[in-house]
């Protein structure tokens, strides 16, 4: 037996899938579980979706068995995990969550209203611009320079958006991928008008309170 646990593995459930597969197959779950997708438009992330692509049936099944519902959009070479699951939300702080909700408004009228291709582009002012014009009474609320660029990291590493830092956070550049309508899965624009005036009205009795989105991790990490 190797030390890697590779002789057990080809004699187990996986034993008619050849090293390469295996490890593909491993190295796909690990992705989806630490990122929520696999983008095949990235460069480092190529081979690896068109494999899961070709082998789908045994990347949806062994996501099935974790309880993760994987979406498949082959025209942006994109398969992401929607958790079916309690196990998979991510709790998330406030600020964060009205960080979220307004790159999801700012996503949804950009391509709704103005048909911009997707990503959506924006910069770290105008995201705060339209954070404090949408959520101005939980001002006390909206995150710092230093709490934003925290979220903004997470939301990266979950591949909701692509962000280029600059030393002027401000001037930060920010790409809104088409899997953060997933992971906050409004209907329409209505239905996130409901949302936020719901944050807005429980802030007076739960100030410091948290809430859940759905997400592949079950605590805030900062990439």
């Amino acid at each position: 037996m190797t030390t890697d646990g590779t002789s057990a593995i080809s004699t187990g459930l996986l034993a008619k899938l050849s090293a390469n597969d295996r490890e593909r197959l491993g190295e796909a779950l690990r992705r989806l579980l630490a990122h929520g997708s696999i983008l095949g438009l990235e460069p480092a992330q190529t081979d690896l979706y068109h494999w899961c692509y070709q082998n789908r049936a045994w990347v949806d099944e062994l996501a099935g068995l974790l309880d993760l519902k994987l979406h498949w959009e082959h025209q942006d070479r994109t398969v992401q995990a929607i958790p079916q699951s309690a196990a998979f939300l991510l709790h998330l702080k406030l600020d964060a969550t009205l960080v979220l909700l307004t790159l999801w408004y700012e996503f949804d009228t950009a391509v709704r209203d103005r048909g911009e291709t997707p990503p959506v582009r924006l910069t770290a002012q105008q995201l705060n611009d339209s954070l404090a014009a949408k959520f101005e009474p939980l001002r006390k609320h909206l995150p710092s320079p230093t709490r934003l660029r925290e979220i903004l990291s997470l939301a990266r590493r979950k591949n909701l958006v692509h962000v280029t830092f600059d030393v002027t956070l401000e001037r930060s550049q920010i790409e809104i991928l088409p899997t953060l309508k997933r992971v906050i899965p409004f209907q329409n624009i209505e239905e996130w008008n409901k949302n936020a005036d719901r944050y807005l009205a429980s802030v007076k009795e739960t100030p410091t309170g948290e809430v859940d989105v759905e997400d592949s991790e079950d605590a805030e990490k900062e990439e």
